[in-house]
Parts: C-alpha cells; sequence; structure tokens
C-alpha cells in the first residue's frame, strides 16, 4: 500500500507542477473556455488523457519488459532526477514571475479553434517538455509501477491525470465565472512548495538510479 501511495502522489504533484506552469495548455483552456463554457476545461485533459493512456498502452504492450531492466532504469532514474532538480530550482526561484504570467495570462483566439479534446492531444504533443519528461521521469515511475502490477500503474496514471484534471478545472471555473484564479501569495506559494516536492523527488531518482549500476 505504502508503494502505491508513493506513486499516485508523486504523480500528482509532478503533473500539478506542471500545469501550474503557463503554457500552451493553459492558454488552450482560457480560449476554449472562453468559447465554450466551462465543459472545455475538462475536455482538454481529456483529450491529454487519451494521449497518455496510449502511451501507456504501449509500454504494456510491448516496452515494459525493456524499460525494467537494470541499466534502463538506472539510466531514466539519473536522466529523471537531473530533469527534476533542474525544474524544481526554477519553479522556486521563478515563483513570483510564473504566477503573474499565469495570472495574467490571456486567451490565444488560434487555439479555440480545434475542438478542446483534440486541443488537449494537440498542446500535449507540441510541448518538448512533455516529450522530454515522459522519456525519463515519466516512464522511469511507470517502470517502477509495473513492479506492482496493475494497482501500480493505476495508482500512478489517476495521480497524474486527477492533478491535471483538478487544476484545470479550477482554471475553466475562474475562467468562466469571471473571477481570478487564486491570490497571488497563495499562486507563488504552490508553486514554491512544489519546486521543493520536484527537488527532493529528483535527489531520490538520481540516487536510486545511480545504485542500479553499483
Amino acid at each position: 500500500m505504502s508503494q502505491l501511495l508513493f506513486l499516485f502522489w508523486s504523480a500528482f504533484v509532478m503533473a500539478l507542477s506542471g500545469a501550474l506552469m503557463p503554457g500552451p495548455v493553459l492558454t488552450a483552456t482560457i480560449s476554449e473556455v472562453m468559447k465554450r463554457g466551462f465543459k472545455a476545461g475538462p475536455l482538454i485533459i481529456v483529450g491529454h488523457a487519451v494521449l497518455e493512456m496510449a502511451l501507456l498502452a504501449a509500454v504494456v504492450g510491448g516496452l515494459g519488459a525493456w524499460i525494467q531492466r537494470n541499466a534502463t532504469m538506472g539510466v531514466m532514474g539519473i536522466g529523471g532526477g537531473v530533469l527534476l532538480f533542474t525544474m524544481g530550482v526554477q519553479m522556486a526561484l521563478r515563483s513570483r514571475a510564473s504566477a503573474d504570467q499565469a495570472l495574467h495570462a490571456k486567451a490565444d483566439s488560434q487555439a479555440a479553434i480545434r475542438g478542446p479534446v483534440l486541443t488537449g492531444i494537440l498542446t500535449s504533443l507540441s510541448n518538448p517538455y512533455w516529450a522530454l519528461w515522459w522519456a525519463t521521469t515519466g516512464l522511469y515511475l511507470v517502470s517502477l509501477s509495473l513492479k506492482s502490477g496493475l494497482p501500480g500503474l493505476v495508482s500512478f496514471y489517476v495521480g497524474h491525470i486527477l492533478a491535471d484534471l483538478a487544476w484545470y478545472s479550477l482554471v475553466a471555473a475562474a475562467v468562466s465565472s469571471g473571477r481570478r484564479l487564486c491570490p497571488r501569495p497563495v499562486y507563488v506559494g504552490l508553486i514554491v512548495i512544489c519546486g521543493i516536492v520536484l527537488v527532493g523527488l529528483g535527489i531520490y531518482f538520481f540516487t536510486t538510479g545511480v545504485a542500479r549500476f553499483i
């Protein structure tokens, strides 16, 4: 049970950290919500979830054995640890600027022409960070999840998607009601806390990755 909780909360915090940072998904969500109403926010995450479910299906269908090799897990652990550590430090240092950018994000007319589900898929695919994250941290967490079988994989996936769904539903509710997302100090605090947690997870992933080669 402790391993399942670790997988769930690790996936949740990492996904929330990515969601908090301003980017194409935030802009697309604002655009779609202004055009279609609150439901567009969750529907964008449905598109995101479908894409990642397809990726997990590929892992279970053939990549699973490969990513669980000792050397592969070591490389992904080290790479994922460095990525998380770097992200965490940058999040903490740039928390105020990131919060201001997110709180003042505007709609992009070009992002509101595809429909929310397809927008969720395309904005994920077009984000180079998404591919880098899955190539290192994401697959490393999947490899840890597979050690607990299907319950482990489900814990990881639910934690990952639930964070995105919760945050972008909040964004959609704020935009559709004309209210501010949240007070600036709260937003800054959330980013800093997530950054600190990412640093801790980065150190953990790096050391466990190195241990694979010892």
